[in-house]
């Protein structure tokens, strides 16, 4: 079972110690449900804005984003993987993700091995160096070989120079993508060019359940390839306590505990304060006075759903506060809220109705 990486707001806080404490928080909670790994951290340089994904991300400095992607492995994994409240990291995408063209998923990258060391690796090297246990694959293409085929990124670079012990997982069918990237003929030559290339993992592909015996049969996979495959991902499962004990992680009397919880609950508080950015404060705008008249206008403002994050999966939104009730409790009868436009098209009716708040306001949020 696994869960995914979450919102990355709270990079802002540049706070190393928050950002440990917030993945700890982050596997405490989903461990006494049921969970034992996570798809994080994402750690991929991002500099195009275009590319959706760098909301995931820390953002355009390497330093920074190897600090921070650290602190999420130390985070999640806690002293030792054998504890019942924590997760087995994985951190994506592996590798050059972030430098996609043009901004567009899924497509390819052109950069040198010099910007590869220089850029995109140290931040997989910081989690590396910190135990991550295990490393996804991305979907792009490196140096013409799509990074889930790419011995060179994975065998020479990854468990040579970077000396990792742990096991490669692929992204979400990125085996079988390999296909129209033109790479492979068919999906049956897509697994072999991937466990070839040192891929332990095929997730949700198929790829390997259903090709692998006969790619055996015909010489194309060597059996040492298949048998330390295998040993990495029930390392990984010892590692994590699951043979002495496969039930260690459903836990109903310590999930009704945690989950939530009140400690929890002000953590989040505390971190999200942390977290603003505030690049100006024209005429002593903040802190808002409850005297003003206040102008809140945005889809997000009354929206529960989008709170929780774009990776949020089964997540229980129905618990979440947006700031619009928050903020009639702050400033009773002097909140005007406005929706401004829809997320995914505009219209002129929500527009007007919000400039007309603005308008009647001293203060628009």
């Amino acid at each position: 079972l696994m869960c995914f990486s979450f919102s990355r707001g709270e990079l802002g806080s540049w706070d190393l110690y928050e950002l440990d404490a917030s993945a700890r928080i982050a596997a405490e909670e989903p461990s006494a449900q049921g969970l034992h790994w996570t798809y994080a951290p994402m750690v991929d340089i991002a500099r195009d804005p275009r590319w959706g994904r760098i909301s995931e991300g820390a953002g355009e400095d390497t330093y920074l984003g190897s600090l921070i992607a650290a602190a999420r492995v130390r985070g999640f994994q806690g002293k030792s993987l054998k504890d019942n409240n924590t997760l087995a990291a994985c951190v994506k995408h592996y590798a050059v993700y972030g430098a996609a063209q043009a901004g567009r998923d899924y497509h390819t990258v052109d950069v040198s091995r010099q910007t590869l060391y220089n850029t995109y690796l140290p931040p997989f090297k910081a989690c590396v160096h910190a135990g991550v246990a295990s490393v996804m694959t991305s979907f792009n293409e490196f140096e013409g070989i799509p990074a889930t085929g790419n011995s060179y990124l994975i065998e020479d670079v990854l468990r040579k120079d970077l000396q990792f012990k742990g096991f490669v997982v692929t992204d979400y069918t990125s085996i079988n993508e390999m296909v129209p990237h033109g790479y492979s003929k068919d999906d049956k030559q897509a697994g072999e060019q991937a466990l070839n290339a040192g891929v332990d993992m095929d997730m949700q592909g198929g790829i390997f359940m259903n090709n692998t015996k006969k790619s055996l049969e015909e010489g194309k996979v060597t059996e040492k390839d298949i048998n330390d495959a295998v040993r990495r991902i029930l390392a990984a499962k010892y590692d994590l306590g699951l043979f002495e004990d496969p039930y260690k992680y459903c836990d109903e009397e310590r999930e009704k505990r945690v989950v939530m919880s009140q400690a929890n609950l002000d953590a989040a508080r505390r971190i999200a304060r942390k977290s603003v950015v505030l690049l100006k404060n024209d005429k002593e705008t903040l802190p808002l006075k409850k005297t003003q008249k206040i102008a809140l206008i945005g889809p997000f403002a009354n929206d529960k759903r989008s709170l929780i994050g774009s990776w949020s999966a089964a997540g229980d939104w129905t618990k979440a506060r947006p700031l619009l009730p928050a903020m009639q409790e702050y400033a009773p009868g002097k909140i005007t809220y406005s929706k401004g436009c829809n997320i995914s098209d505009d219209s002129l009716q929500y527009f007007s109705l919000a400039l007309k708040a603005a308008q009647e306001s001293d203060v628009v949020v």
